[in-house]
């Protein structure tokens, strides 16, 4: 039986709204053991995952930043630029000045200008955290949105925040017919490269 374009569109337009509902209340959904216990804890991480996104962030190109998976919906550009954005907009809540834009900069109009300022903010925010915090830091709590947060907490959303957008870009980027580079494993295209085939499922 085929699918029509329709109800494959309805369907990935649900788990797109489903996915941003879940954002939400992930943070006190996610057990308290699986945040830093110590500053490097969180560096490590930073420098993988960052690192990822910024590989995602360097396949768009400008042609690509319109693609949207429903009419009115976050396209690539403004997704990205979502990204990149809250590392500024949300340390600076902790007392850090996360440099390369500000909370409140235009979305660009070129891939590369988003591009550069997520490596820009990214560097910089490893630069505060080293500068200005320490492992007894991140006991301290701030006014986070509304709610009171550790900031060993805040960084741990500031990461989920990051990958559950990520997983989203990525799906725009397949729809904009870009190649979409692995994350957590191989992409499809990239298989043949360790010298296996493509999972069937």
């Amino acid at each position: 039986m085929s699918t029509s374009f329709d109800g494959v569109q309805n369907e990935l337009t649900a788990l797109f709204f489903a996915c941003t509902a879940c954002a939400y209340h992930s943070i006190r959904l996610i057990p308290p053991t699986v945040m830093y216990a110590t500053l490097r804890d969180f560096l490590n991480d930073w420098s993988f995952e960052s690192s990822k996104t910024q590989l995602l962030l360097d396949r768009l190109t400008d042609v690509s930043l319109t693609q949207s998976i429903y009419p009115g919906g976050r396209d690539i550009a403004r997704l990205a630029w979502h990204i990149t954005q809250t590392l500024p907009e949300m340390m600076e809540r902790t007392g850090l000045h996360v440099g390369g834009l500000s909370a409140n900069d235009p979305t660009p109009s070129r891939a590369s200008a988003i591009a550069s300022a997520y490596r820009v903010a990214s560097a910089s925010l490893v630069t505060e955290l080293t500068d200005h915090w320490t492992d007894a830091t991140l006991d301290v709590s701030d006014d986070m949105y509304g709610e009171q947060w550790t900031r060993r907490m805040t960084l741990h959303a500031l990461v989920a925040h990051q990958i559950h957008h990520r997983g989203q870009l990525s799906v725009l980027m397949r729809q904009a017919g870009l190649v979409v580079p692995g994350v957590y494993g191989p992409a499809r295209e990239e298989w043949e490269l360790v010298g296996m085939a493509p999972p069937p499922i």
